[in-house]
């Protein structure tokens, strides 16, 4: 079987071999930009100032830049120079005015060789997990799975970074996850997505708005994982590894009841990359997650009240149920904090030793498989939260493996994401030259 380059790889040779250049290249994406319903992809975009940006590209860096010429799009909670930042909020779109210089995050891209291609939607804050958003409109699928229904949210809150990559006007993009916010609408939306171990993302929030600095992460939602190792590299400097041999591994996966919830053909994707996995000669074993459950207990509160510090004053200028979030975050006093700081390090110490045990955790990325737009999803958010909050709590690395139904969640751990990135692209060969339909992505004209 012929199996074709990634995305990225495939595009750096064509640059390479002076086949197409950036201008070029930037012009095919953009050519399909905003193409969801609600034409709301990116919150801020300026082809010229793209176009610009592509031009001045430096062909004596085209080898040592990993991303040179290649189109991204980057959320709008980090800042670009000469645009607003949002946080997917009108509000802050005003308060904040254009940003004098470049974020951290911005600043890395665009040492990488990247083009910038816009600033794209989010869950309003970042802090939802749907992509629905009161003032810039519900994030839909621009390429959405089900024979072409179109009113299939994207997933939050790196809404507008997962339909960029889904449309192909970036062929990457940079995205943010505290709880779930790349993984989750990955697997919504049948791409890959990295959640970088959150002690390598300090560094990274210059010039960009945190949520809950506890549990922030940076990241990539991008369409093929074999460009995972190239991502990594751009944004944090990794060498790209040989994958870890898959003989030697202990993989392990959460037992039934705690994925009671799962959709069956999810929980059946699940149970064929294990399968596969133990083929390959990984060692898989069941573990007891019950340890897991009061999870959501500990996150939330902490999360809502650095949330409510970031936005002290501001609360009724957002919709009523994240405002509502942010006064109860508000109200949790210094020893409601401490004690919930004290179980948090329990829960800490409890994965610490679970990850002895392992060397990955494989489970769903989210237990449903479609959001539907218009639809209430209040109690869906607490349901999904449960598959990621865990790994969001111990601050570990996690990618999104997207299958034909959904996508599992691949966990290393912390610090070692080159090697994780280095896995999930091997697999992702592996299935490809097989042809395993079950695990080959579902969504997008370029899956």
């Amino acid at each position: 079987m012929v199996v074709k380059a990634s995305p990225i790889i495939a595009l750096q040779a064509e640059l390479a071999e002076k086949q197409i250049t950036p201008f070029r290249a930037l012009g095919d994406c953009l050519a399909h930009a905003n193409s969801n319903a609600g034409q709301n992809v990116y919150l801020a975009q300026n082809t010229v100032w793209s176009q610009i940006e592509a031009a001045r590209l430096d062909v004596t860096q085209q080898e040592t830049q990993p991303l040179w010429g290649i189109p991204v799009s980057m959320k709008d909670c980090f800042d670009l120079q000469g645009f607003a930042t949002s946080c997917g909020s009108k509000f802050y779109a005003q308060q904040n005015g254009i940003a004098a210089k470049d974020s951290e995050v911005a600043r890395r891209l665009r040492a990488a060789g990247a083009v910038i291609t816009g600033k794209t939607h989010l869950h309003m804050l970042a802090y939802g997990i749907t992509g629905e958003n009161r003032d810039y409109g519900d994030c839909l699928q621009p390429f959405p799975k089900g024979g072409g229904d179109a009113a299939l949210l994207t997933g939050g809150s790196s809404s507008g970074a997962a339909a960029s990559v889904q449309e192909g006007s970036a062929l990457a993009a940079i995205g943010t996850d505290t709880g779930g916010s790349i993984r989750v609408p990955a697997a919504l939306c049948g791409i890959a997505g990295y959640r970088a171990s959150v002690k390598l993302c300090e560094d990274l929030w210059e010039g960009g708005a945190h949520l809950a600095e506890t549990f922030d992460s940076v990241g990539w939602l991008y369409r093929d994982l074999r460009d995972g190792p190239i991502l990594g590299k751009a944004l944090f400097g990794f060498e790209i590894e040989e994958a870890p041999k898959l003989e030697n591994l202990r993989i392990g996966y959460p037992n039934a009841h705690f994925l009671r919830d799962t959709e069956p053909l999810i929980f059946r994707l699940q149970r064929i990359w294990l399968g596969k996995l133990n083929q390959l000669g990984a060692t898989v074993e069941e573990f007891d997650a019950t340890f897991w459950e009061p999870a959501m207990e500990i996150f939330a509160p902490i999360q809502a009240r650095e949330a409510a510090a970031h936005h002290k004053g501001n609360f009724d200028q957002f919709e009523p149920a994240i405002a509502e979030r942010l006064k109860w975050g508000e109200s949790i006093t210094d020893e409601e904090a401490a004690s919930l700081g004290v179980r948090l390090n329990v829960f800490r110490e409890e994965m610490r030793e679970l990850m002895q045990r392992f060397d990955y955790l494989l489970l769903p990325a989210s237990p449903v498989s479609a959001l539907r737009a218009g639809e209430d999803h209040s109690t869906v958010r607490a349901q999904i939260l449960r598959y990621t909050v865990p790994m969001s709590m111990k601050g570990t690395p996690a990618v999104t493996m997207p299958g034909s139904i959904g996508g599992v969640q691949l966990v290393g751990r912390v610090g070692e994401d080159a090697a994780l990135l280095a896995l999930t692209a091997k697999l992702n060969e592996i299935v490809r030259a097989e042809g395993l339909e079950m695990l080959q992505p579902g969504a997008g004209p370029q899956s």
